[in-house]
């Protein structure tokens, strides 16, 4: 037996009815999701031909992109080709490309553009007699060979660097590129089994190797990869960002730093002297590099420092140490002031990436943001080192510093709420905002504070299609987390628009808004056990609603008002049930969303029920005066039906296919004796008629086998439902005048 939980689901809620096998169920309603795209990427101002991929994708009608410098047009004749054209202004970089199906929008892909020329490796190239030939300065776009070495070929001239970087991990893919630079004879000279890049020095004209395989010798379509030579020192392929990267740059950072590091500043007696502020571009680099800054600074001043490395999308943890000087003639004293670590996640995360204690998504980061207080005057020296780069020399693993007075701010990300199972499996799938008419969908929000900003943050959402409306629960004061819920009507049609996420808060008595992006993980996990999750941060936030399927519930309030008590009162909220599928059980637990509500005791909501009350004790909730949103959400096993409309429509397809084959049968009995041109003719066309009705026999059972009922476990939300607590009016009885 398995217990599926939301890790905003308690386990209480769930093990008493949730006890199909594992096997048995699904978890989450099927959305449409883009898998793969073939190839990844292309050449600006190009055509390129490419294949898709994906999951619940029947339908395709558009491949769309998240800059309209992409367009694309399917190939005539096919279902799953596309030519992709990418304008000569094309931005050049990863975009998400995503399907319109019968869903709706599907999960995002990336899709790389670049200024090199492209080819598709198209034939095996797994020994050296077939090497691939690489032309420098171009990009090949391939599939790992499973349990193979891919080969490459290219010409190298004495003393001219060139570059090869294998891009995987940041386009998407789930392949951990191990790369190799070999003589012609295939005798390894250099090898990365890290980061996918390698610079590289011919000690000679000639013909020199690139080998590429799978940390682990996987591959398939899932383990794809774009290989690039390059004259070097070239910049790193374009990659996705990670969620950790959603707190990076600060509002109103210039682009580029004011300063740069200065080498050698290893030594205290080589600290580079600065100025506070400071804004400077450094780089961990040799191994074991140590950059040090000296700077003054007077008592009670206080400064905050931000290191940026990992969030550039660098496998680097940068740590600072700050001291203060003091000297005594020739002796140097140092007292440490300050360490500065990660950055805390505002939430707790799972511990390993793939077990059932934390959500997949991690907005904390190992990089650094923190407060310097400064109790006397003096000089100071600020180390800066990466925590991971004893043995580590890339010239790459660049950093911003950045050391400010407070300028208090947020950060923002959001990603759909999921659930986990409780033998460690981790059910995280992408959920692209394809809404079923009727559906409503949670996302948590979580902020990432600056510079001791701690204020409450309102939630919002706009450009959203007709027929969808979204409600933001606010981050409260001094809080890390926020929901932002998202509903399309019961009627609604099919609708398209790109939609935009935000929250805003006062600053200093100035009114401030931000963006919120939108994560989500690249892959759907259905067992983590063997497949760790991999989220980032999406591009854009498209928003579909589908009336090929309904919502298997709708909850909401029985009115659409605002709903009002006194603080300390119990306020009694009507909902409004419809039903739309058959579910397990006998009820579903709700619990709240919602600052204040977090702690409501779970309800049963009965199966079947038309109405139900919520009860509210604002008393013991300790609901204090002001206005609130929240909105109720549990789980429950519902019988899914996948495409059931298909069914008909491919029962009438075979039975006209039948039709036709009969037909054609009796037409090649009527012509048999009399007619050999028209015999051959008609034993054709019954050829054809038999393949047809074939085919839709096949099509027939699999729509029909994809419709069975599947017990299905999701999180149901109701609509948001909007609460203004009054304060208590305190009377004082007018004082009696002594007579």
């Amino acid at each position: 037996m398995i217990t599926i939980i939301s890790h905003s689901i308690t386990f209480g809620m769930l093990c008493a009815w949730l006890v199909a096998p594992c096997f048995a169920q699904q978890v989450t309603q099927p959305l449409p999701r883009l898998l793969t795209v073939t190839p990844m990427g292309g050449q600006v101002g190009t055509n390129v031909e490419v294949t898709i991929t994906g999951d619940s994708i029947e339908d395709v009608r558009e491949l769309l992109f998240s800059t309209s410098k992409i367009t694309a047009k399917p190939v005539t004749g096919t279902d799953n080709k596309f030519i992709v054209s990418i304008a000569a202004d094309a931005p050049v970089g990863v975009h998400d490309a995503r399907v319109m199906s019968r869903l709706g929008i599907s999960s995002a892909r990336a899709f790389s553009v670049g200024k090199l020329p492209e080819v598709t490796r198209s034939k095996p190239n797994n020994t050296l007699e077939t090497a691939l030939a690489l032309a420098t300065n171009s990009v090949c776009n391939a599939v790992m060979t499973k349990r193979a070495v891919d080969f490459y070929s290219f010409k190298g001239v004495k003393g001219k660097r060139v570059a090869l970087d294998c891009a995987s991990v940041g386009i998407d893919s789930k392949l951990t590129p191990v790369l190799i630079i070999a003589d012609a004879q295939g005798r390894d000279l250099m090898v990365n089994r890290t980061s996918g890049v390698l610079d590289f020095t011919p000690p000679a004209d000639g013909t020199y190797v690139a080998k590429v395989h799978g940390l682990t010798f996987q591959g398939g379509a899932e383990h794809f990869y774009r290989l690039a030579l390059q004259d070097g020192p070239a910049p790193r392929q374009a990659a996705t960002a990670t969620v950790s990267s959603m707190s990076w740059p600060p509002t109103g950072l210039a682009a580029t730093a004011k300063a740069n590091e200065t080498e050698p500043n290893n030594q205290h007696t080589q600290a580079q002297k600065v100025t506070l502020p400071l804004d400077v571009a450094g780089s961990f680099f040799p191994a074991a590099d140590v950059d040090t800054y000296e700077f003054s600074a007077k008592k009670g001043e206080v400064w905050w420092v931000e290191v940026a490395s990992e969030r550039l999308g660098l496998a680097t943890d940068p740590f600072v140490l700050v001291q203060r000087v003091t000297k005594t003639g020739d002796k140097e004293t140092l007292t440490d002031v300050a360490e500065l670590y990660d950055i805390a996640s505002p939430m707790k995360v799972t511990s390993n990436g793939y077990s059932y204690d934390g959500p997949v998504y991690d907005a904390g980061s190992p990089d650094v943001m923190g407060k310097v207080e400064i109790k006397e005057d003096g000089v100071y020296r600020l180390q800066l080192r990466d925590l991971f780069g004893g043995t580590r020399s890339d010239a790459g693993n660049v950093y911003r510093l950045i050391v400010r007075q407070a300028a208090p701010d947020f950060a923002l990300a959001s990603w759909a709420v999921h659930m986990t199972l409780r033998n460690g499996d981790r059910a995280a799938l992408s959920k692209p905002l394809a809404l079923r008419a009727g559906n409503t969908v949670a996302f948590e929000v979580a902020v990432i504070r600056r510079d001791g900003f701690d204020g409450e943050i309102e939630l919002g959402m706009e450009g959203l299609p007709s027929g969808v409306t979204a409600a933001g629960l606010k981050i409260a004061t001094g809080k890390s987390m926020g929901h932002m819920i998202i509903s399309a009507a019961g009627d609604a049609k099919p609708v398209f628009a790109i939609a935009k996420m935000f929250g805003r808060a006062t600053i200093n008595g100035a009114a401030v808004t931000r963006p919120c992006r939108v994560a989500s993980v690249e892959w759907p996990v259905k067992d983590a056990t063997g497949d760790i999750p991999a989220p980032r941060l999406m591009a854009d936030i498209p928003v579909t609603v589908s009336d090929s399927e309904s919502a298997p519930i709708t909850i909401t309030a029985s009115e659409n008002k605002v709903w009002g008590a006194k603080a300390g009162e119990t306020l009694k909220i009507p909902l409004k049930i419809a039903w739309r599928n058959e579910f397990n059980g006998t009820s579903i637990k709700l619990k709240a969303y919602g600052t204040g509500f977090d702690g409501l005791k779970e309800f049963d909501l009965p199966l079947k029920a038309a109405t139900q009350d919520a009860v509210l004790d604002l008393a013991a909730l300790k609901i204090a005066a002001g206005d609130y949103s929240l909105a109720f959400y549990g789980i429950g096993i519902t019988k899914y039906r996948y495409n059931a409309a298909a069914v008909p429509t491919a029962e009438a397809a075979l039975k006209k296919a039948e039709q036709e084959a009969t037909a054609a049968a009796v037409a090649v009995k009527t012509v048999a004796a009399t007619d050999a041109t028209a015999l051959k003719l008609a034993t054709e066309k019954q050829k054809l008629a038999d393949t047809a009705k074939a085919d839709a026999a096949k099509r027939l059972k699999t729509v029909t086998d994809a419709a069975e009922a599947k017990d299905t476990v999701d999180i149901f939300v109701s609509e948001p439902i909007r609460i203004s607590v009054k304060a208590v009016q305190v009377t004082t009885a007018a004082a009696t005048p002594k007579k």
